[in-house]
């Protein structure tokens, strides 16, 4: 495809995307495939949502929309940033994009510029390193283990700095390892970008309300750094609206003004239904959301039980978002009707096509030892899947 450019041809596959395109694929057949690849919660959207999107079509909401979103949605935001993060925020630094990875990438796109370094701590998502790979700068890796529940020190941060480092990537809560910062771990981490003016620091918060341990803690609300942070947040996984594709971004007012014009030749404004469908879930109670965090408190802590009784496998508890993040290597080498597993891509189709049930290989994420597996599913689902990959693991010698 020498045809294609070299943008395109550098770019990576997204790997949730394919490994849930391989489920389908055997689902098609007519195999019960147990779906655990994609981070999607399988509750519906909340009806006072949905009865404010078929009012919108009634009313004729159905023209363009300004770039930035309608300015009552973007005043709903404003008023969310500081109700519930005690974060102050003007009505022109808020720009509505079409999800919260549209919005992450204009603020790649409006920072970054050709060789300019990105830090990224791993696990990542995995968007994070394409986006800058297609802003053609250079990823920095901070590696974090299990052991420290996935989260890196303010003395890893120091290290990895560099006169060329431009912007620092991170989620919180964290896909794919469900790791959620301190509002003190965030404080050290602060404290060293406080002394380095010329950093930019892009705050992943859309796992926000999925948080199983304190209230939310945000890296914007150091008043220091403040002017340099961007903070990514949406839609899709507090109120169960993915489909919707509503996210958006909260910045200094030239990044939003930037992002304002990206976005403007790119795709313009987003769905005037999602939005209207937004506003109405930002002026309702948190009721559904928080029912919705119960339950997954109680599929994490059933599916933590359950991983722990699978042999050669590591796992933590993760504090927030629906995913855990094994550590599996010790299954590398071995082998199953001739089939050697050298590493977790194998691990991941040897579940798909024994097990069927579908993970993502953490190597996707920035950790070749580990897979991803999302607990966004019913209980007896995940209880099946998991009893499905334990006899699976148990046939590789």
């Amino acid at each position: 495809m020498t045809f294609l450019s070299k943008r395109i041809n550098n770019l990576s596959e997204s790997q949730t995307i394919k490994m849930a395109k391989l489920g389908r694929e055997l689902t098609a057949k007519g195999i019960d495939v147990i779906n655990l690849s994609f981070g999607e919660p399988d509750f519906f959207t909340p009806e006072h949502v949905k009865e404010a999107a078929k009012k919108a079509i009634d009313e004729n909401y159905s023209y363009y929309t300004p770039v930035s979103g309608y300015p009552e949605l973007r005043k709903a935001i404003v008023e969310k940033l500081k109700n519930e993060n005690g974060l102050t925020y003007t009505f022109d630094q808020i720009v509505v994009s079409t999800g919260a990875k549209q919005s992450l990438a204009n603020a790649v796109m409006c920072l970054v510029n050709p060789g300019e370094e990105v830090i990224v701590p791993t696990p990542y998502w995995v968007s994070y390193s394409e986006m800058i790979k297609l802003a053609e700068g250079e990823t920095v890796f901070i590696n974090a283990t299990v052991e420290n529940d996935f989260k890196i020190t303010a003395d890893q941060l120091e290290a990895a700095i560099t006169p060329n480092t431009k912007l620092f990537m991170f989620s919180s809560p964290c896909n794919p390892t469900g790791s959620v910062y301190s509002h003190e771990e965030l404080a050290s981490l602060a404290a060293v970008f406080e002394k380095h003016p010329n950093i930019y620091i892009i705050s992943d918060e859309i796992y926000e309300h999925i948080n199983f341990v304190d209230k939310h803690a945000s890296i914007a609300s150091f008043d220091a750094i403040k002017d340099r942070v961007i903070i990514i947040n949406g839609f899709s996984k507090a109120y169960a609206m993915t489909g919707w594709r509503v996210g958006y971004m909260a910045s200094n007012t030239e990044i939003a003004n930037a992002c304002d014009k990206l976005q403007g030749q790119i795709t313009s404004g987003t769905s005037s239904i999602s939005q209207r469908a937004a506003l109405a879930a930002y002026q309702s109670s948190l009721d559904s959301v928080v029912e919705m965090k119960n339950e997954f408190r109680k599929r994490r802590d059933l599916v933590y039980g359950l991983l722990k009784e699978v042999p050669g496998v590591k796992v933590n508890l993760p504090d927030g978002a629906f995913y855990f993040f094994p550590e599996v290597k010790e299954y590398f080498g071995k082998s199953f009707d001739g089939k050697v597993i050298t590493n977790a891509e194998d691990l991941c189709l040897y579940l798909l096509n024994e097990a069927h049930v579908s993970t993502v290989t953490g190597e996707a994420f920035g950790n070749e030892d580990c897979i991803r597996i999302s607990y966004a599913a019913a209980e007896e689902q995940l209880i099946k899947a998991v009893s499905r990959i334990k006899e699976a693991l148990a046939k590789l010698s």
